[in-house]
C-alpha cells in the first residue's frame, strides 16, 4: 500500500507549543491525507511527499497545517509545525457548536448544524478530522462541489472561524438575545 491510499491516520501527543491559557490540554495531530508526486529524471523517477495535517487539543483550539519533503515523516513534521502556527481558538457551545454555519474555500462550500446529543459526528474523513480535534462532538455536515481533502479541511476550519456564542453577539449588537 503506497503512503497516499487510505491508511488509518495516526494520532499522536505533542507537548510542543501551547496556548498561555490552557496548560492541561496536550495537543494532538493526526495526518489527514498524505500526497505523492513524482518528477521523472534520467535515472528514473523522483517521488516528493506532501502532508496535510490537522492539530487540536479537542477543547476548542484547532489548526490546519501542509508541509513538504523528500520523506514522509519529515513531512508529517513540517505539517505539524505549520499547523502549530495557526491555532485558532473556538467558540463552542458544550459538545456542539452554537449555530448553523457555512463555510467556504475556493470551489468547496461546507454546512455545519448543531445536532442533538448523542448524534456524533456525521461528517467525511477531511471534516471529520478538524471537527474533532476542535472538540465537536455533535454536528451534522454536508459538503458541496469539490470534495479534495484540502478544501474541505480549509472550508470547514473557515466555518467553525465564522462561530459567534451569545455574549459575543450581544456585545457586537449592544441588545440582549432571549432565546
Amino acid at each position: 500500500m503506497s503512503p497516499d491510499e487510505g491508511a488509518a491516520p495516526s494520532v499522536r501527543v505533542s507537548e510542543g507549543l501551547r496556548l498561555s491559557e490552557q496548560e492541561e490540554k496536550p495537543l494532538e495531530d493526526t495526518v489527514v491525507k498524505v500526497y505523492r508526486c513524482s518528477k521523472v529524471v534520467k535515472g528514473g523517477r523522483r517521488f516528493s511527499f506532501a502532508a496535510l495535517v490537522v492539530v487540536g487539543d479537542r477543547a476548542g483550539t484547532v489548526g490546519v497545517g501542509y508541509g513538504k519533503a523528500k520523506e514522509v515523516p519529515r513531512a508529517v513534521e513540517k505539517g505539524v509545525k505549520d499547523a502549530k502556527k495557526a491555532l485558532h481558538k473556538l467558540a463552542l457551545d458544550g459538545r456542539t457548536i452554537p449555530h448553523q454555519v457555512n463555510g467556504k474555500y475556493r470551489a468547496t462550500k461546507i454546512a455545519l448544524v448543531p445536532a442533538s446529543p448523542g448524534t456524533g459526528v456525521i461528517a467525511g474523513s477531511s471534516a471529520r478530522a478538524v471537527l474533532e480535534y476542535a472538540g465537536v462532538q455533535d454536528v451534522l455536515t454536508k459538503v458541496y462541489g469539490s470534495t479534495s481533502a484540502k478544501n474541505v479541511v480549509k472550508a470547514t476550519l473557515d466555518g467553525l472561524l465564522k462561530l459567534r456564542d451569545k455574549e459575543t453577539v450581544e456585545s457586537l449588537r449592544g441588545v440582549a438575545i432571549n432565546v
